[in-house]
């Protein structure tokens, strides 16, 4: 099953990068590139020029084709090793991260502690069944993360991996560590605060290693980056110098969360609707009573009233509502629905996020896979507060707002080789871009034991 062993991360040395002694790397840091829209991505270069998102979202020069920017990435990397903005660690570690956050839409609630680690594990096909997807990917992601990888030679952000440990084994090899100052940490512009330690001692990795060593990894989140992960594997086997089943480049970069820890929480993603040509919501109503249950409601006033709404109706059976011209109209599965044209095996039929796609999406409004995958007509938005706002503007013909797919249904459907429709799943908080980076090199030997 799952190999999962040490590594020399590249870690930010704030001292350098800021001129102070502190260990705060709030403004080096970055969400994930895909979150990113151009106003942050200013916000954040600005922050720092050693902000990660230099790296992660490299600007292409003036006059410079394209591609031209995954060079600056390369360059930049480079320069800010020999600054010593960035070092790799001298010993292997794994890298104990913790998340400190409130739930997204909601700044006020209590804050909630996510525990994981961070590693490099033996990549595997998914036709292999060690490593399990549980979405289907987009094309064009793929491409631009695998030019970027290629470029840098670095894995500059982590997969994000769930492993079933009842008894909560690996957690527990990094109390005695967790018990002194991290020696990272800092808090990006979401709010959420990240937390990072080195363990080191051999005997605690090797009892980590131990509890993963019979275990599947569930990917939560991270599928285009898993997948370029193995592209650039395959190529660099091909490269003078690569060392084989024991080679640095046979190692994907993973951060890892038990689906016992009680940080661990699922959030919904919601569904907008638009530039759909003949949209009519009386139609659309129609159609769908032949499979749901549907009574009108007033427009929530609060994203935490549409929530408790949904949570109240998802108890009884797959539930959603939908908002469209100041309307608000709860749909509740009936017992009686005909679910013969839903794709895919039983698994999938329990599903919300399957089931919206099927009736909704499909069969009533007529959106297929490939517009889907190109977001012709949707788009998706995080949090319930966001799907409200997003309800009233001018272009939107209308919100679908849905419950969170459980833990257990992802890994049932991995289990089962199936995949949900993209945006199935929101695991929140995303893993920080530059928490630390997993460099690349064919001629790198690996030793199972940890010492390299």
């Amino acid at each position: 099953m799952a190999e999962v062993i040490p590594f020399r991360g590249l870690v930010y040395r704030p001292s350098a990068a800021l001129g102070t002694p502190s260990r705060d790397a709030s403004t080096l840091l970055a969400p994930p590139y895909d979150v990113i829209g151009e106003a942050e991505r200013k916000s954040l270069a600005g922050q720092s020029a050693f902000n990660s998102v230099h790296l992660i979202l490299p600007q292409t020069p003036a006059r410079a084709n394209a591609d031209a920017k995954y060079e600056v990435a390369k360059a930049t990397l480079a320069a800010w090793q020999r600054g010593e903005v960035v070092t790799r660690d001298d010993q292997p570690a794994f890298y104990r991260y913790h998340q400190v956050f409130a739930p997204p839409g909601e700044p006020h609630a209590a804050k909630i502690v996510r525990r994981g680690f961070i590693a490099r594990i033996r990549l595997h096909r998914f036709s292999e069944g060690v490593i399990l997807p549980h979405e289907r990917t987009l094309s064009g992601p793929k491409v631009d993360r695998l030019k970027l990888k290629r470029a840098t030679r670095t894995h500059l952000s982590q997969v994000f991996g769930l492993y079933d440990d009842p008894e909560r084994l690996a957690d527990a090899a990094f109390v005695q560590l967790e018990q002194s100052a991290p020696e990272l940490y800092g808090t990006t512009s979401d709010g959420v605060e990240h937390r990072l330690w080195r363990l080191i001692d051999p005997a605690a990795i090797a009892a980590v290693s131990r509890v993963l060593q019979d275990k599947r990894i569930y990917i939560a989140d991270g599928h285009h980056r898993y997948e370029t992960m193995l592209a650039l594997r395959d190529e660099l086997r091909k490269e003078p110098g690569y060392l084989g089943p024991e080679s640095a480049v046979e190692y994907g970069s993973i951060f890892l969360c038990n689906v016992r820890d009680p940080g661990l929480f699922v959030f919904p993603t919601h569904r907008v609707l638009h530039s759909l040509p003949g949209f009519d919501l009386a139609s659309l109503l129609t159609k769908l009573g032949a499979a749901f249950h549907i009574e009108e409601q007033a427009v929530p006033k609060t994203g935490g009233e549409a929530r408790e709404g949904l949570k109240r109706r998802g108890e009884q059976a797959p539930s959603y509502l939908i908002l469209s011209g100041g309307r608000a109209f709860y749909l509740q599965l009936r017992s009686d629905a005909d679910l013969s044209l839903v794709p895919g095996p039983k698994v999938l039929h329990s599903l919300d996020v399957t089931l919206l796609h099927a009736l909704l999406i499909e069969q009533a409004l007529g959106i297929d896979r490939a517009a889907q995958e190109s977001q012709t007509y949707l788009r998706y938005v995080k949090d319930n507060e966001q799907a409200l706002v997003a309800a009233r503007e001018p272009d939107v013909q209308a919100v679908v707002m849905m419950n969170p797919t459980k833990v257990t249904q992802v890994m049932a459907v991995s289990e089962a080789g199936e995949v949900m429709p993209q945006k199935s799943t929101y695991f929140y908080p995303k893993i920080a871009s530059g928490i630390v980076c997993n460099p690349l090199d064919p001629a790198e030997s690996v030793q199972r034991s940890g010492a390299q």
